[in-house]
């Protein structure tokens, strides 16, 4: 308050509880004698309360309230000048001191004398020792990954921060061709590739990081080109696996015969089309949100770590990127992979890519759950008419044996199947299918009943449904980064259940409340495809509504039903189902009638909770023909099935409710009457 302002009396203080807001007419012209006169004398406050119809008392006090803000901000102004006045001083100092690193006598002509050279030389001696011990380190993942120790590395060149030539030796770019000859891109890598490095992969790192992924890209397309004796097939699906004593002498690692003796090598190939262009499949690869959304049933999680180069001239070609990635097969009972990997992307020529994933020790990510490390892996993509693109794919990974895998899914897991390159193309080959459909504009007539009014209400039940297969599958995880983690309570059931509980925020994607999960995992002497024929047939439970077509198998589509006998009449449900070659899902969930009506009107979805369940069908990994009797296949029949369903129960809307021995009952009871009638109703005896 300023010093020539009038004190209040306890009176007036007393008044103050009542607040009055001044009408805007009112305050603009306060404002405006304000700026006139901040000091108004006692004739000019009555007029002023004459003009606007208050009291004179109410004139004074605005005026001093309002002279006490603007001396506030004078004096932030103030402080704010003085700050940057300060600042400028600081880097004053710090350039006269780096100007003083580099001063010569006039007298001698040597470094003048410093009264802090002891200390300045306690700093040098601390800086060595810790670049020392960097040195080391990275020295040592040198000799570990690339072969050969640090010393041996090419030195990175001074570069303009604008070039981002990726040119690898002789991976040129020859332009638009109609013949590829892979022998042509095995070219030399002793040009270091200037990429643009952010901050937090450290200098010592980046030359090592650009080798380690020059290497990689090489080996990846000797694995495409090269077939027999490197690729051997195994099995009658003609399935290819790399021959280790050949990869080994055709490509030689250092001090490998010393290898982690608990490290297993799986090793597969495999190509197809897909009905997506290359350039699309290359945005999809190196987003990690689209990556996850592509495979949403092998990738459980994935995020960016760092982008290393964000490619030439702002193109997609010769980015890498420094990612990680948890990968998963549905069931509670295998344990994830996780992987934290360069990938880097090449265009060769005109519609023609390769994209190279290769482990790398990064220190910020070294704390994973499991040794899983990924040695050169990847695919590359050529273009074909009509928007498909041809892809051939190589997975190659070290894993750790120590990771026992569940006696039901060995099979499946010790072939290769789980997570061989198959599984990823066929995958892949069925999410092109439904992103197609999901951009085709018309309603087939197939979609039945005219319940779906036109191209947006279908594509937001398509987005709808996608989400919901997303939850099922990251709800069926046996990840423990996902905020829940499964127990297997005794006594329950001789069925194996699993049950999890965990608080959903909501109101977007899942209910919000206490939800209780409840899973398991069966084996049926019954092929995959009956299986999923079973359990896709909604005539033995519901009445079909409406069906969306997202695939060229019958099976894959996605359907409205209405249960048989449900007292709920407001109440749908909305199942998708899908199968390719590496197993099928049926997944659904209940859905009211107004959200239902918002989703068919073409509203976004995204807000729409719902709470899924299903099954997720594998083949048992039993070679076909095969008759022995093994812990995982105990009838010895030729080939079978693992069944995963997962049940969610929302037990109770309330914040603060607790799980009851109710709820833990019922969902128990459900699973396990479940898998009694599956295999009643597919006449598999009782196991």
């Amino acid at each position: 308050m300023d010093s020539g302002d009038e004190l209040e009396t306890p009176e007036q203080q007393g008044r103050k509880k009542r607040c009055h807001r001044h009408t805007p007419k009112q305050i603009q012209e306060l404002e405006a004698m304000f700026k006139v006169c901040p000091h108004p004398d006692e004739k000019q406050r009555m007029q002023l309360s004459r003009d606007l119809g208050l009291e004179p008392r109410q004139i004074k006090f605005w005026f001093q309230n309002r002279r006490t803000q603007m001396k506030s901000q004078h004096e932030r102004a103030g402080n704010c000048a003085l700050r940057a006045e300060n600042d400028k001083i600081r880097c004053e100092n710090i350039a006269m001191k780096e100007a003083l690193k580099t001063a010569i006598c006039p007298s001698c002509g040597g470094p003048p004398t410093n009264e802090d050279s002891y200390v300045d030389e306690q700093k040098l001696r601390m800086e060595n020792a810790r670049l020392k011990d960097e040195l080391d380190r990275v020295s040592s993942f040198a000799s570990k990954y690339l072969g050969r120790p640090v010393t041996q590395l090419p030195s990175v060149q001074p570069m303009a921060m604008s070039s981002l030539d990726l040119s690898m030796g002789g991976y040129s770019n020859p332009g638009p061709s109609s013949s590829l000859d892979l022998d042509l891109l095995s070219g030399s890598s002793s040009t270091v590739m200037p990429f643009h490095f952010s901050a937090a992969v450290s200098e010592i790192e980046k030359p090592l990081m650009v080798d380690l992924a020059t290497r990689a890209m090489e080996e990846l397309i000797r694995l495409v080109q090269t077939d027999e004796p490197l690729w051997v097939k195994v099995g009658r699906d003609g399935r290819e696996v790399l021959h280790l004593e050949t990869y080994e002498r055709i490509f030689p690692r250092p001090g490998h015969q010393f290898k982690y003796a608990d490290l297993l090598t799986e090793a597969s190939r495999d190509s197809t089309v897909v009905i997506m262009n290359s350039t699309a499949l290359v945005d999809m690869f190196i987003d990690a949100s689209k990556w996850a959304e592509l495979f949403p049933t092998i990738v459980s999680k994935t995020k960016t770590i760092e982008v290393l180069s964000t490619g030439i001239a702002g193109s997609k070609n010769g980015i890498l990127i420094l990612m990680y990635e948890e990968l998963q097969v549905l069931s509670p009972v295998i344990p994830t992979r996780e992987f934290c990997f360069l990938r880097y992307c090449h265009q060769i020529q005109q519609g023609l890519w390769a994209i190279v994933d290769v482990s790398v020790d990064h220190h910020r990510e070294n704390q994973l759950a499991s040794r899983s490390w990924r040695l050169p892996s990847g695919c590359l993509i050529q273009d074909m008419p009509n928007g498909y693109s041809k892809i051939t794919w190589v997975e190659h990974v070290e894993i750790d044996k120590k990771n026992q895998t569940h006696q039901l899914y060995r099979n499946l897991v010790d072939s290769g199947m789980a997570f061989g390159a198959q599984r990823w193309l066929s995958t892949l080959q069925r999410m092109c299918e439904r992103f197609a459909c999901l951009l085709v504009a018309g309603i087939s007539s197939r979609e039945l009943g005219g319940v779906i009014p036109g191209p947006d209400g279908k594509r937001s039940m398509m987005k709808l449904a996608q989400r919901m297969v997303n939850n099922f599958c990251a709800s069926i995880t046996a990840s423990n980064n996902h905020g829940h983690k499964w127990t297997n309570p005794s006594g329950l059931t001789d069925v194996g259940i699993r049950l999890t509980i965990y608080r959903s925020p909501g109101p977007a994607s899942l209910p919000s409340g206490l939800i209780l999960s409840a899973a398991t995992s069966i084996w049926l002497p019954v092929p995959s495809q009956r299986v999923f024929g079973f359990l896709k047939d909604e005539k033995t439970r519901a009445e079909e509504v409406a069906r969306i077509t997202n695939g060229s198998h019958p099976g894959n589509c996605i359907s409205l039903l209405r249960a048989l006998n449900s007292a709920q009449s407001n109440m749908l449900i909305l199942q998708e189902s899908c199968i390719d070659a590496s197993g099928s899902l049926v997944v659904y969930a209940s859905i009211d009638l107004p959200s239902l009506n918002n989703v068919m009107s073409g509203e976004d979805p995204s807000k729409i909770p719902l709470l899924p369940s299903g099954f997720a069908v594998l083949p048992d990994g039993q070679p076909v023909g095969g008759g022995a009797s093994t812990s995982s296949n105990p009838m010895g029949v030729a080939s079978g099935s693992l069944v995963t369903m997962l049940f969610q129960l929302l037990v109770s809307s309330s914040p603060s409710a607790k799980l009851d021995i109710e709820s833990v009952t019922t969902v128990t009871q459900l699973i396990s009457t479940t898998a009694q009638q599956m295999k009643a109703a597919l006449n598999c005896p009782s196991i």
